[in-house]
C-alpha cells in the first residue's frame, strides 16, 4: 500500500513543479532549477537564452484527483535504481552485445522478456530541468538533462556540439556541412523543391544529433531522424532534447517501421550505411518508403572519390567500385540522377517506371508492402503504391503543405483503406477539432509552446495532430500494429510523420523525450493483449517530469487507469465528454510530478 509522505517534504521536493503549476515566469523556473541543482557556471547562458523566451504568465494546471473514483488499494511504484536513468528497454547495450554484429543486427530492437521487465519508475538525473522552448532549444540543451560529453570530444572539429558552462550548444554544423546546416540545406533546395510545400516529409538515416532535421523546420519540412544507440552516446537523446523528431533505429536486417511511399525525401550525410553492400538491399528499402517523385540525397563517401580518397584514407579503387554499385542499383530502381557537385549527389525516384530492363529486377511478392513490423528486409523492389496518382511532371499529385493537411488523401479516395471514405475523413477532422478545442479548455498550456514533443499513441487518420498543427510543436503519430485499420500511409500523405509500434513493448526512444502524450482508446485496444500497468510504465518512462497526459477512453477503463497512475506520481483529473456527462467516453488529464534520482520520495496518495 502506498504511504503518504510528509507534506512539507513534498513541497520542497517539487519546487520546480510549484513554479510551473503556479504559472510563474519561465525565467525564474529555469534559473531556479540550475541553482537548485548546485550549478552556477552556466547561469549567465541560461539567463540570456531565457530572456529570448516567451515568459508570459501561464494559466494554472490544477489537476486534482477525481473524487468519484473508487480507489481501492493503491499500488505504489518505487523508483528504479539510479543506473537506469537512461534505460532504453529494447536497445539495452548489454543485451545488444549478445546478438550477431552482421548487418547491424545487434543494434536493432531486442526487447526484454516478460520476467526481465522493470516494474519501477525511471528517475530523472539530478538537476534535471525543463528544456528551453523552441526555437532556443534547437541551439541549447541543459547539460544536466543529458550529461554526456563524449561527442564534444569526438566531433570537436566538426562543429556538432560544444560544451559551454552548464549547457550544450549546437552550432548547426556537421561533418558534411562545415559552413552550417542552413548553407547545406539551401544547396539542396536549389535542386529539391523545399520552398513551396511540395517536399514536406523527410527521412534522415544515421542522423547524428539531427541538426539537418532541426534546420529543416525553417523550410516547413519535417524530418523523421534515426540513429542507433552506439558508441556516440546520446545522439537521439540530444535530438529530442533539442525538440527534433528522432527515434533509435538502424538499417540492419529488419524493415523500417514506416509505410511504403511515405517520405518525400530521404537523406544520408556520411551516415556510414553500406549502400553498395548486400546487393543494394538498403537502397531498395529506402526505395520502398520513398514516394514516387521523391528525392534521395547521398552526401559524403563515395561521392567525389577522385578528389577525396586521400583525405578519406581509403583506396581509390575501393571507392570507385562502391560508387559504381550505387549508380547501378539506382538505375535498377528507376532513380534519375539530378545533381552531383562536390560531395553531394541527388537522385529522383521516377514515377510510372517500368522495371522491365535487362537484367530483370526481382519484384517483391508481398501483397502488403506496409506489413513491416519485425519483418526481414528483402532483396527485391517494392511496386509503387497504386493509390498514389501523379501529376504531369511525374510527381505525386499531392497538394503542397499545409493544404495537403486538409484535402482528401489519395489512399482514401481510391478506397485502399477499407471502411474509410471521404465522409469518414471529414467527420474525423471535425470531431478532433472539437476534441482538441475541449482539451485546450482544460489544459490551457496546449497553445503556449510549453509542449514541443507530442506523441499520439493511437493516431488513426492523424486528425488530432492536424487539429494541433503549429510551428511550436510536432506530433509523433503512432500506428499500433494491432489496429483494425492501417492508416499510417494516410497520415504521411497529409504531411505528418508517424511510425508503427506495438505498445506491448517499449518505444524506441530514451526516457523523458516527450512533453505530452495523447492516448485515444489505447487501453481498450490492448485490453486482452498486455497489462495496463506495462503500458502506463512505458508512458511514464518516455514522459518528461511535469509532462502532461491526455487519455481518452470509456469510464470503466479510465477508472482502472486512474487507480494505477495514482501510485506513479501522476496528478489526475477526469472530465466529461464535451457533449455532456451522459456519454460514457471521458478524458483523463494528468501531470507527472517532478522528482529526480537520489531523492527519498514516496508516492503520495
Amino acid at each position: 500500500m502506498a504511504t503518504k509522505g510528509n507534506s512539507g517534504d513534498n513541497r520542497s521536493r517539487s519546487s520546480i513543479s510549484v513554479f510551473i503549476v503556479a504559472g510563474l515566469c519561465c525565467f525564474f523556473y529555469i534559473l531556479g532549477a540550475w541553482q537548485r541543482s548546485g550549478f552556477g557556471k552556466g547561469d549567465s547562458i541560461a539567463v540570456e537564452i531565457t530572456r529570448q523566451t516567451d515568459c508570459s504568465i501561464l494559466s494554472t494546471l490544477n489537476y486534482e484527483t477525481h473524487h468519484g473514483i473508487d480507489e481501492g488499494v493503491i499500488k505504489e511504484f518505487k523508483p528504479c535504481a539510479d543506473r537506469y536513468i537512461d534505460y532504453t528497454p529494447c536497445h539495452d547495450q548489454m543485451r545488444a552485445m549478445t546478438f550477431p554484429r552482421e548487418n547491424m543486427n545487434y543494434r536493432e530492437r531486442h526487447c526484454p522478456r516478460e520476467e526481465e521487465k522493470l516494474h519501477c519508475l525511471i528517475p530523472a538525473p539530478k538537476g534535471y530541468v525543463t528544456p528551453f522552448r523552441w526555437p532556443q532549444s534547437r541551439d541549447y540543451v541543459p547539460y544536466a538533462n543529458a550529461p554526456y560529453k563524449s561527442l564534444t570530444v569526438e566531433k570537436a572539429v566538426q562543429n556538432w556540439i560544444q560544451y559551454e558552462g552548464n549547457v550544450f550548444r549546437f552550432p548547426g554544423g556537421g561533418t558534411q556541412f562545415p559552413h552550417g546546416a542552413d548553407a547545406y540545406i539551401n544547396e539542396l533546395a536549389a535542386v529539391i523543391p523545399m520552398d513551396n510545400g511540395i517536399v514536406r516529409t523527410a527521412l534522415d538515416t544515421g542522423c547524428g544529433v539531427a541538426s539537418w532535421g532541426a534546420y529543416l523546420f525553417k523550410k516547413n519540412v519535417i524530418a523523421m531522424s534515426f540513429a542507433p544507440r552506439d558508441s556516440h552516446e546520446a545522439q537521439v537523446q540530444f535530438a529530442l532534447e533539442r525538440g527534433v523528431p528522432a527515434v533509435i533505429g538502424v538499417l540492419g536486417t529488419i524493415k523500417l517501421p514506416y509505410p511504403s511511399g511515405a517520405f518525400d525525401m530521404a537523406h544520408c550525410s556520411r551516415c556510414l550505411i553500406p549502400w553498395s553492400g548486400n546487393d543494394g538491399m538498403y537502397m531498395m528499402e529506402v526505395d520502398r518508403v520513398l514516394r514516387p517523385g521523391g528525392y534521395w540525397v547521398l552526401s559524403g563517401p563515395p561521392i567525389n572519390w577522385r578528389n577525396n580518397f586521400v583525405a578519406w584514407q581509403r583506396p581509390k579503387e575501393e571507392l570507385e567500385e562502391e560508387q559504381r554499385k550505387i549508380e547501378d542499383t539506382a538505375k535498377l530502381l528507376g532513380w534519375e540522377k539530378k545533381h552531383e557537385k562536390g560531395e553531394i549527389a541527388i537522385w529522383r525516384k521516377r514515377t510510372g517506371f517500368r522495371h522491365d530492363q535487362d537484367p530483370q529486377p526481382t519484384m517483391c511478392e508481398s501483397r502488403n508492402a506496409d506489413d513491416v513490423w519485425y519483418k526481414n528486409m528483402e532483396l527485391c523492389i517494392t511496386p509503387s503504391p497504386e493509390t498514389i496518382s501523379h501529376d504531369e511532371d511525374g510527381g505525386a499529385a499531392w497538394k503542397p503543405y499545409p493544404e495537403r493537411l486538409k484535402v482528401l488523401p489519395s489512399r482514401i479516395s481510391t478506397g485502399s483503406v477499407p471502411g474509410v471514405s471521404a465522409d469518414t475523413f471529414e467527420d474525423d477532422n471535425k470531431a478532433w477539432k472539437k476534441h482538441v478545442s475541449a482539451y485546450k479548455r482544460t489544459n490551457k498550456l496546449l497553445d503556449t509552446g510549453r509542449y514541443r514533443n507530442i506523441m499520439d499513441m493511437n493516431a488513426g487518420l492523424g486528425s488530432f495532430a492536424a487539429a494541433l498543427d503549429s510551428p511550436k510543436l510536432w506530433v509523433m503519430n503512432v500506428m499500433p500494429t494491432i489496429a483494425e485499420k492501417d492508416t499510417l500511409g494516410v497520415i504521411f500523405e497529409r504531411g505528418l510523420i508517424g511510425i508503427y509500434h506495438d505498445w506491448c513493448e517499449a518505444f524506441s526512444t530514451y526516457p523523458r523525450t516527450y512533453d505530452l502524450i495523447h492516448a485515444n482508446g489505447i487501453f481498450s485496444l490492448y485490453k486482452d493483449k498486455c497489462d495496463v500497468e506495462d503500458i502506463l510504465l512505458e508512458m511514464d518512462r518516455i514522459l518528461r517530469p511535469e509532462g502532461a497526459v491526455i487519455i481518452r477512453d470509456q469510464m470503466d477503463v479510465l477508472t482502472k487507469v486512474s487507480r494505477t497512475v495514482r501510485g506513479m506520481r501522476w496528478k489526475t483529473k477526469i472530465v466529461d465528454h464535451e457533449d455532456g456527462p451522459l456519454i460514457s467516453e471521458k478524458a483523463l488529464f494528468a501531470v507527472k510530478q517532478y522528482w529526480v534520482a537520489g531523492e527519498n520520495n514516496s508516492t503520495s496518495t
